[in-house]
């Protein structure tokens, strides 16, 4: 299992001398002493509304949003990644999950793909919500806030108001000792192809260079010469120092996610993954099962065999 001490957390210049404690301590809390980002992505409930918790082939239980901070509570992962206002309505009830608030979001309703023009309706803004004293709030109440996330759609004709209020607040959460992750998709009727791997790096090279720790980015898409994993090496060289992780899209079977996040780690040169609907999905004890599963290839690096024996609950993977 891969593990970092304390001396060995990269610090930031721009985490002032009495932050930086802070900073280390966050950064060994959400990778859990590894290095790597084990994200769990809850901000889906305004993203996608509740298409993504609610109809066919959705466990019943993810229609209520308690069923998010259960399979945190239970399960491993780094942080669990939500919205202010959700975190505060449930981090009392689960006090150990650590916390990654998402400081923007916008809902799917407006239409901002470019693959059909004719449905275009506007390029992609999502407008930063609070700010950091908000964060530091929950911190005060005793909620393991250790970082902000916050998504640039890059190419929208809105990418420069996005940039600038991630460019703050990164300056800020550091000033703080909070890590800070960036999603950023590439989106808007200037970007042809979302998945092309070479601007996936461009986002990529786009976060280190506004100081992001991590950066959240869709895989890119793979052809007859290279696969996704072998592309997202671009990526993963143009992020530098600030580690990628990729999202993990829509469900698909625990078999193939957790092939291609072993893909992504140890040929694309991922520092981790990103995960939503693939976990929370499925009923509580097999969200949880997949979580630990993830986490056995994300924070063990175990192979895939033995990460999909843990989902079936044959092996037993622990921090």
């Amino acid at each position: 299992m891969p593990s970092i001490t304390r001396d060995q957390v990269r610090v930031p210049v721009d985490v002032p001398a009495e932050a930086r404690e802070t900073y280390i301590d966050n950064y060994l809390a959400a990778t859990r002493g590894t290095g790597r980002l084990m994200l769990f992505a809850c901000d889906q409930k305004v993203e996608h509304l509740n298409d993504d918790f609610y109809g066919d082939g959705i466990a019943p239980e993810d229609a209520e949003p308690e069923h998010l901070f259960r399979i945190g509570d239970q399960g491993i992962c780094g942080v669990l990644a939500g919205q202010r206002g959700l975190i505060a309505q449930y981090a009392a009830d689960y006090p150990d999950i650590n916390y990654l608030v998402k400081m923007n979001s916008k809902t799917h309703l407006v239409k901002t793909s470019a693959k059909d023009p004719a449905k275009h309706q506007d390029d992609p803004y999502s407008p930063q919500l609070y700010d950091i004293q908000a964060v530091l709030d929950l911190r005060d109440n005793g909620v393991n806030a250790v970082g902000v996330g916050y998504t640039i759609y890059l190419g929208s004709e809105y990418e420069a108001n996005m940039m600038q209020e991630a460019g703050q607040l990164i300056a800020d959460a550091h000033s703080v000792g909070l890590l800070v992750v960036l999603w950023i998709y590439p989106r808007g009727k200037a970007v042809i192809d979302e998945k092309d791997a070479h601007l996936i790096a461009g986002a990529a090279g786009v976060a280190v260079s506004l100081g992001a720790d991590f950066v959240k980015v869709n895989p890119p898409k793979g052809d007859d010469e290279k696969s996704s994993a072998e592309k997202l090496k671009e990526a993963a060289a143009a992020a530098g120092r600030t580690g990628l992780v990729c999202a993990g899209g829509s469900t698909v079977d625990a078999t193939t996610f957790l092939t291609q996040l072993w893909e992504q780690i140890h040929v694309g040169g991922a520092s981790g993954n990103a995960t939503g609907r693939n976990i929370h999905q499925r009923p509580l004890d097999e969200a949880v099962r997949l979580t630990k599963a993830i986490s056995a290839i994300t924070l063990g690096d175990w192979p895939v065999d033995d990460a999909l024996a843990v989902f079936e609950g044959e092996k037993e993977f622990t921090v």
